[in-house]
């Protein structure tokens, strides 16, 4: 299993990424080991994921997620039915 996320960082700011242990990936993150990105905007925390079986997909659709405006992540984070 495949897993595409959006973090919330501590400065507010979004971060996207996709692993196959999203548990694992999150606690990589605030240990400070994870996307250059994230290590100076700690903590970090999960908003929103999604599922896939197939990693070409969910490398598919983390690229169509990063690709998102702010405001469409947002809107995307709302309407999840459920996190972790």
């Amino acid at each position: 299993m495949y897993f595409v996320y959006i973090l919330k960082c501590s400065d507010d700011s979004l971060y996207t990424g996709y692993t196959n242990n999203i548990e694992e990936r999150i606690q990589t993150h605030n240990s400070g080991k994870g996307a250059k990105y994230t290590r100076g905007r700690l903590p970090v925390e999960l908003q929103y994921y999604e599922e896939f079986e197939d990693k070409g997909k969910a490398l598919k659709r983390e690229h169509e997620i990063k690709k998102l405006s702010r405001t469409d992540k947002v809107k995307l984070i709302k309407n999840r039915k459920s996190i972790l």
